[in-house]
């Protein structure tokens, strides 16, 4: 048990640092949205509170500003790429519940938020049609779990000095600082 609980530590928490460079601009996009939408939660009580309330979500005024905390530091983390695949299980758990307590009640059309401004306002359509930016910031947490933050990241700079910082293997620690000075 101690071993699997390790090997999931360091899956979150020292992953690998081989994804594309390229995995900046996921992290920049998600990263970014994740911010805004928390700043919007905090300033338009019609994105925080008061949308959690429509939709019933338990305790709306503790909810709504956790949630906006949630993405306000999340999305800092994503944008700097530090602990990128542990605050991309939050995400991804709050876009599941995003999807479920919005998208069902519009399926259905008994939703408690103004439907769609133009057709399709209910139904399949209406649901795949609003469920785009959800959808997408829900695969984008996926990718950034699976792949890590890549190379252009506080994770790996971290890394970096961590294994410039080691010993070199087999040298006493004294001689293996002065080594590296």
């Amino acid at each position: 048990m101690q071993r699997a609980m390790q090997k999931a530590i360091d899956f979150l928490f020292h992953p690998p640092l081989n994804a594309p460079p390229a995995t900046l601009l996921m992290r920049l996009m998600a990263g970014s949205v994740f911010f805004w939408e928390g700043l919007l939660k905090l300033v338009y009580t019609n994105q925080g509170v008061g949308r959690f309330t429509k939709l019933g979500i338990p305790l709306p005024h503790f909810s709504a500003h956790f949630v906006a905390g949630l993405e306000i530091g999340g999305g800092l983390l994503l944008l700097s790429g530090l602990m990128t695949r542990a605050i991309a299980v939050p995400f991804i758990i709050e876009m599941i519940v995003a999807i479920l307590s919005t998208k069902i009640s519009l399926f259905l059309g008994t939703s408690p938020l103004p439907l769609p401004p133009a057709p399709p306002t209910v139904g399949a359509w209406a649901v795949l049609h609003e469920v785009r930016s959800d959808w997408a910031q829900i695969l984008t947490a996926m990718f950034l779990f699976a792949a890590g933050p890549g190379p252009l990241s506080l994770d790996a700079w971290l890394a970096r000095r961590r294994s410039a910082a080691r010993p070199l293997s087999g040298m006493p620690s004294a001689l293996a600082t002065r080594a590296w000075e």
